[in-house]
């Protein structure tokens, strides 16, 4: 990484101020310094496509519904790396996942996320599992509607985009049954879309140099603007996220056993009993 890029912090201080006081809650518009950073152009993100395993590349036609059945997603016959270099006139949609498998990326990542321990540290407690995604896509391409479980900034870097993030507490827009399966590995993280879902959507706008706090399994979905975009995902888990996750996984047991089990509470509720219970289970099932 050129060693001046390396000293300039990428969240200016009313960004580290924004996010402190939206962290870990409510989404968020910040601003960042990363434009024209040399890991983060058209070629570096082709031979970093190049350099990542295949489980680590999503890619398809980017003309999609705002709601989908994963199956139905319609593929493209251009390579990654093509599709990339091309993404101007491609119509695709390009993830590439876990950055920092390649050693230049992980120390960028390290550097943004460090940025912000001070703020995450103390609320959530250590941040694990840090893991970054780049988006290339192609003009107008959609991302559909779906949720993350991770902690979550989104850096625009390139073209523009508008995500419609959604309550995650509303029962109809996002059903516990539905988070329940997920944390098993039974549902995919895309959701149904109904209609009437879209005026309960907060649209935030986002341009080179401005970023997005999604907060933990926040409903959303993209919309690209009109130039090709890049993006940046920094995502973190933590103690209270995995917590939830087990809780709501024991709660799925309980469904099972035909009781109708309390959602886990929010933050900062900390769901120890049911994330412990549901540690322990899994424990015995894998000695069994």
């Amino acid at each position: 990484m050129d060693a001046k890029m390396s000293r300039i912090a990428a969240f200016p201080p009313a960004a580290h101020a924004q996010f402190a006081a939206c962290y870990p809650h409510s989404p968020a518009k910040l601003t960042h310094a990363l434009l024209d950073h040399p890991l983060l152009t058209l070629d570096a993100l082709a031979d970093l496509a190049a350099a990542l395993p295949i489980n680590s590349i999503e890619y398809n036609l980017g003309a999609l519904p705002i709601g989908i059945d994963p199956d139905a997603i319609p593929k493209t016959d251009l390579g990654v790396v093509e599709a990339i270099r091309s993404i101007d006139t491609s119509a695709c949609w390009v993830v590439l996942k876990r950055i920092e498998q390649v050693p230049a990326y992980a120390a960028l990542l390290q550097g943004l996320l460090g940025e912000l321990a001070d703020v995450v540290t103390p609320r959530t407690g250590a941040m694990l599992q840090l893991e970054g995604f780049v988006f290339v896509s192609s003009p107008d391409a959609v991302t559909p509607f779906h949720f993350d479980p991770e902690h979550n900034i989104l850096l625009q870097l390139r073209g523009s985009k508008t995500m419609a993030l959604f309550p995650g507490v509303d029962e109809a827009v996002f059903p516990d049954e539905v988070q329940e399966q997920f944390h098993l590995g039974q549902h995919h993280r895309n959701l149904p879309w109904r209609e009437e879902f879209a005026a309960l959507g907060q649209p935030i706008a986002i341009g080179p140099g401005e970023a997005i706090h999604v907060p933990v399994k926040t409903p959303h979905w993209v919309q690209n603007g009109p130039a090709p975009s890049i993006s940046l995902s920094i995502t973190w888990r933590s103690e209270w996220s995995y917590a939830e996750a087990d809780a709501r996984a024991f709660n799925h047991m309980l469904r099972g056993l035909g009781l109708h089990p309390a959602r886990p509470a929010a933050y900062p509720a900390r769901n120890a009993a049911k994330s412990l219970a549901w540690r322990a289970l899994r424990k015995v099932r894998k000695t069994a």
